[in-house]
């Protein structure tokens, strides 16, 4: 199992930077960011950096979208960044929450986001594409790569991924919701007439490390937030019909709303209604047993990588003890 870390791109970007060259010495193959760039800085920018401080990590945004910018623009910084430290960059894509709604704006559609993939997939590669009608081509691009993993939760984005994407992200660590999930993106894959067996799958969640459950349970009690403002999209659209599992829906019945401008920072004031139980359920909290042991049950049920949000106190400490404690007994 690979494992990477998220960050968001608070200032100043040098503690960005400085805690992406840190995770590579202990240990991990992706670092990934938020992409959200009225709540944050720029991610693209702070890539460059990070590339330049380290030499084997992965890059990229968790999750960007079609909406904020043009396709091709989103192609070219990947197959730039590409060109200058030798195709270390990764794309994770949904249809856009906080990027948008801050804006103003919805969503992407379904079908827009299938097509992105598409146009910045083979852009980045050096192939040929169709946009707005025209068939478009880097000319400067020579062996270039890139993979595209798609965030989702919902049934219709599950069925997308597995037709279109070479990875799949979920963002909770529950093991019973990540079968669920796999599962179904693996039917589509199948039924698309791809091998299921070629997509990747990255369980993101907290993970924090230590003894005191309670200040770790408050520490991040955000995510919760952030997954039911997902799930409360689906079941606006589907109701509780089965479409994704109850222990999902059931949940965010107390939800009264979603605050953007504390979107994924600890102590933030709107979800109070996300329980213990499900704290503990979709992040990774406790002494390093207790991540060892979610972990192999994660990487049982097929995930190729665990991505730990550091949204907490305790980035420092918790990359020190991955490195030393967890990293290893995955990689032997």
């Amino acid at each position: 199992m690979d494992f990477g870390v998220v960050f968001q791109c608070d200032p100043p970007a040098s503690t960005v930077v400085e805690l992406a060259r840190k995770a590579e010495d202990a240990g991990f193959s992706y670092v990934w960011t938020f992409d959200s760039h009225l709540l944050w800085q720029e991610p693209f920018v702070i890539y460059s950096q990070i590339l330049a401080a380290t030499q084997r990590v992965i890059v990229g945004p968790m999750v960007t979208n079609p909406g904020t910018r043009d396709w091709t623009v989103i192609a070219s910084q990947f197959a730039t960044l590409n060109e200058m430290f030798g195709n270390r960059t990764i794309c994770g894509i949904g249809r856009g929450d906080s990027a948008l709604r801050t804006l103003g704006a919805k969503p992407g559609t379904i079908d827009e986001m299938k097509q992105c993939v598409e146009v910045v997939r083979g852009l980045a590669r050096g192939e040929t594409v169709e946009y707005r009608g025209q068939q478009l081509k880097f000319a400067w691009v020579d062996n270039g790569a890139l993979d595209v993993w798609v965030a989702a939760y919902g049934p219709r984005a599950l069925q997308a991924t597995g037709e279109v994407g070479d990875g799949y992200i979920l963002q909770l660590a529950d093991p019973d919701i990540a079968e669920w999930m796999i599962g179904a993106v693996r039917r589509s894959a199948e039924q698309a007439g791809r091998d299921p067996e070629a997509i990747k799958f990255c369980v993101a969640a907290p993970a924090y490390v230590g003894d005191d459950l309670e200040h770790q349970r408050e520490q991040t009690r955000w995510f919760g937030g952030m997954v039911g403002n997902h799930v409360a999209d689906i079941v606006a659209r589907y109701g509780a019909s089965g479409a994704v599992p109850k222990a999902l829906t059931d949940y965010i019945e107390g939800r009264k709303g979603y605050d953007y401008a504390e979107h994924g920072r600890a102590g933030n004031t709107h979800t109070a209604f996300v329980p213990d139980e499900v704290v503990d359920r979709f992040c990774i909290l406790g002494p390093p047993e207790n991540h060892l042991s979610r972990l192999a049950a994660l990487k049982s049920l097929g995930v190729d990588q665990f991505a730990l949000y550091l949204q907490h106190d305790a980035k420092e400490q918790t990359l020190t003890s991955y490195g030393k404690d967890i990293i290893p007994s995955f990689h032997v």
